[in-house]
């Protein structure tokens, strides 16, 4: 009889630091529109089984004015789905829940910081019990990640004076400079 072949994760310190190169294959990702389909389904199924602690601070989103930061509840990036994202600041919020399995969060959360996205980690306990405090948590790190982007645009208009990134003229009326 032969031997059984298990799949196995490598430890984190294995896989490569550099950030993958993007591919013109499944929305920038190497990944096929299969299994891109496949995830969109699982997250469809996590949104309408979504646990108590998901619940609540899918509540309290959706009662925020947040603007253009919204979070979109178990968003697809690449390959992972995150419990909530924002495209806009590139930020990620997994909710740790009781029994999950903190080898494959910490690869995924290593595969995204790779590609730009920060993830912010939150215990499902401690959105239970205290959720003002995830709440400003989550504020603090939304204000980092817009002072981060702040920078590294004014250091791109820095190295390139020559780009000019006019605003779209959306009154309809005429240009005005004032």
């Amino acid at each position: 009889m032969t031997a059984r072949k298990t799949l196995q994760l490598r430890d984190p310190s294995e896989t490569a630091d550099t950030a993958p190169a993007l591919k013109k294959k499944g929305r920038g990702w190497e990944i096929s529109e299969k299994r891109l389909d496949v995830l969109h389904e699982q997250a469809r199924e996590l949104r309408r089984h979504s646990s108590e602690a998901h619940k609540a601070l899918a509540k309290r989103f959706a009662e925020a004015d947040l603007g253009r930061y919204k979070f979109t509840r178990h968003m697809v990036i690449g390959s992972a789905i995150v419990d909530f994202g924002n495209h806009v600041l590139g930020l990620a919020l997994a909710i740790d829940e009781e029994g999950q399995d903190d080898t494959i969060a910490k690869r995924r959360d290593k595969s995204l910081e790779a590609v730009g996205v920060r993830v912010e980690r939150i215990a499902a306990a401690d959105i239970l019990t205290d959720i003002d405090a995830v709440l400003q948590r989550i504020t603090i790190a939304m204000r980092e990640r817009i002072a981060e982007r702040k920078q590294k645009a004014r250091e791109h208009a820095a190295a390139n004076p020559n780009q000019h990134y006019s605003r779209p003229n959306r009154s309809g009326g005429p240009r005005r400079n004032s």
